[in-house]
Formats: structure tokens, C-alpha cells, sequence
């Protein structure tokens, strides 16, 4: 066995931010996911000294030679495919969550000396939140109960590894935040975002953030705890409906966010998978809490700069683009329908659908 670190999913959010930390922090790392042209690209940024493995996770085969090659010490996996895109290709999104995940731990198993294995998991394992009727904060203790397909994916891919004879840890994760400023957002984003109750809770978290617990997760003190993500508990407590007004403004678009829907009080159905949450224990042992909100807000405003004054005065316009893109726009009625929204653009979000 080396002394590697394999990070799945190493070209997504989390995945690239976990490969510069642990590069960082001295680390052999070797990052696997697709080879695709949008993932040869970001290659080229990698750290020096980050070894690049190209593999498809949802063949059995090819997970085999990779761990087989690597030998990795441990394994921090995060390849999946995420909300909303795994409600418009179902079938898909089961092979890359859950098939691959088994697989991946079939692979750990069969190695001389089985790595540790770092889940990545989500907050949306406990479903639906009505934050008028729920007061309390989630825990590793609080029931899984995923009432969509994102939520039940990462609840059986955890089963599989908590199951295992491995040395695991699972990170249920918040929602995660970056200070990269991108103007080429998927208008996929903007209209599930804009679906969501803006009295949701959730407790976010800065992605640098989240590197820190992935890569801590790989040594410390915490085989068999599953461990909940989020920031600091003084400022990255929010409602879904102050963090993109807030995170616009810091780039000069202010004003520019559709004031969205408050979810239904009187109906437990109608609210999104998150919540805030305890990270007492996760805090403790992984130390990861560095970046409160407003440094999340200042730092993207350093970075957009002089442009945030130009940004500033075509608000209104951006503003009449992105409300042509909610959700609700046209739809009569008073409270948020996330689902319906759901449904009505991607197909059925519900945890039993297993096909495409």
C-alpha cells in the first residue's frame, strides 16, 4: 500500500478545492474522474505533483485496475451526479452514485490493505424540512428519511459503505459556497434555485471549507462517525432566500435576484432537503471552520473588482433576465411548490424512481 490519497470527482467543486488542500498540506494525491475534454482542461491547473487518473467509476473493471494501481491509503469519494441533473437522467445518476460507490468499496476490500474510505454524503438523507414545524438541528442521530432521488442516492451509497468491513467516515455535507465568481451559470441552477422556499433553513459552508474536513477526515480520530458539514454556527446559518440577494450584491448586482417564495407553514411536503445542523462534533475533530459568510461576501467582492461598478448599473436588466427564468413566473398561487417545479421541468424527483 502507498501512502496515496484518491479523490473521485477530483474536477468537480468539492473534488478540485480537496485536491489543492491536501496538495498543500504535503500529501501523495491522485485524482480520478472522467476523461472528457472539460476535465483534460482543469488538468492543467492541477498542483505539481498531483498524479491524474482517468477512469469511468461505473465500470467494475476499471475501478479494479485503478485501485489496484494506486494502492491508496485512502479513498475520499465524491463523484456523483447532483441535484437537479440526476432528476432529468435517473438511471444514470443510480450508476454513478450508488453502482459505482459498491463498486469502488468491492475494490477497497480487495486490496492487501484496505484504505480508509471518506464518503461524501449530504443533508438531503433526511428529506423534506418544515422549518415552522421541525425547530430542532440535524445530527448524525436525526433519522434518514430522503423524500427525493438525490436524497435516497446518497443514503443507500452510505449504507454500502457503512455496511462494509472498511474503516469508514461519512461527511453529510451543507450547501456549499464558492468565492469563484463564473457569469456562465447554468440556467439549470438559476431556475432550482429560484424554486426553493426562501425561508428554507440551511446551514452553507465555504467549499476551502470543506476540502479542510475531506482532507483531515483521511487521518484523524473518527473511523465509523458520520460527521455533518457546515459552517460556523454564528454566520452560515441562513434562509435559502439571503444567500444569492447577499452573493449578487457583493459582485454589484444589486437587486438583480427575483424575490422568490416562502414555503407553505402548513405543509410538511412542499420544503427542500436541508435544514441547519450540529457540527459540534465535526468541528471538534476535523477543525475545518475557517471562513465565515461575510468573508465569503467580501472575498467575492475583492474579486469582482472594478467590474462590480459596471455590474451595478446593468442590475435591472440582469434582474428582468433572471425573472423570466424563475420558476414561478406565470404559475398563480402564494407558496413555493419545489417539487412541482421539479417535476414539471426534469420529471419525477421522488425516491423510488429508478429509470430513464
Amino acid at each position: 500500500m502507498s501512502d496515496a490519497v484518491l479523490v473521485t470527482g477530483a474536477f468537480g467543486l468539492v473534488g478540485s478545492a480537496t485536491v489543492k488542500r491536501l496538495a498543500a498540506d504535503g500529501r501523495n494525491v491522485v485524482a480520478t474522474d472522467l476523461d472528457v475534454p472539460e476535465n483534460r482542461k482543469a488538468a492543467g491547473d492541477l498542483p505539481p505533483g498531483v498524479e491524474v487518473r482517468w477512469a469511468d467509476l461505473t465500470d467494475p473493471a476499471e475501478v479494479a485496475g485503478l485501485l489496484g494501481a494506486v494502492q491508496p491509503a485512502a479513498i475520499i469519494h465524491l463523484a456523483a451526479i447532483i441535484a437537479p441533473f440526476c432528476y432529468a437522467r435517473a438511471a444514470l445518476a443510480r450508476k454513478v452514485s450508488v453502482d459505482a460507490t459498491g463498486y469502488l468499496v468491492h475494490a477497497a476490500l480487495a486490496q492487501d490493505t484496505p484504505p480508509r474510505f471518506v464518503q461524501a454524503s449530504s443533508v438531503a438523507v433526511y428529506g423534506a424540512r418544515n422549518p415552522h414545524r421541525i425547530t430542532d438541528l440535524l445530527s448524525a442521530e436525526t433519522p434518514m428519511h430522503p423524500t427525493d432521488l438525490y436524497g435516497t442516492h446518497k443514503a443507500e451509497a452510505e449504507e454500502l459503505v457503512r455496511s462494509s468491513a472498511l474503516d469508514w467516515v461519512v461527511l453529510r455535507l451543507g450547501g456549499v459556497l464558492t468565492t469563484d465568481i463564473s457569469f456562465d451559470m447554468k440556467p439549470e441552477f438559476l431556475f432550482f434555485e429560484s424554486a426553493l422556499p426562501t425561508d428554507g433553513r440551511i446551514q452553507t459552508v465555504d467549499v476551502r471549507d470543506v476540502a479542510r474536513a475531506f482532507a483531515a477526515a483521511t487521518i484523524a480520530d473518527c473511523v465509523g462517525e458520520i460527521l455533518l458539514i457546515g459552517g460556523d454556527d454564528a454566520t452560515h446559518r441562513l434562509t435559502q432566500g439571503d444567500i444569492g440577494p447577499a452573493t449578487a450584491a457583493a459582485m454589484g448586482l444589486v437587486g438583480a435576484l427575483p424575490i422568490g417564495r416562502r414555503g407553505n407553514p402548513d405543509s410538511d411536503d412542499d420544503w427542500f432537503a436541508t435544514d441547519w445542523m450540529d457540527t459540534y462534533r465535526a468541528q471538534e475533530v476535523l477543525r475545518f471552520q475557517h471562513v465565515s459568510f461575510p468573508d465569503i461576501l467580501t472575498e467575492t467582492a475583492d474579486k469582482a473588482g472594478w467590474k462590480r461598478y459596471p455590474l451595478r448599473t446593468v442590475a435591472p436588466a440582469v434582474g428582468f433576465m433572471l425573472r423570466r427564468q424563475s420558476a414561478y413566473r406565470d404559475h398563480p398561487g402564494q407558496w413555493a411548490d419545489p417539487w412541482g417545479a421539479i417535476r414539471a421541468k426534469w420529471g419525477d424527483p421522488g425516491p423510488d424512481r429508478v429509470t430513464q
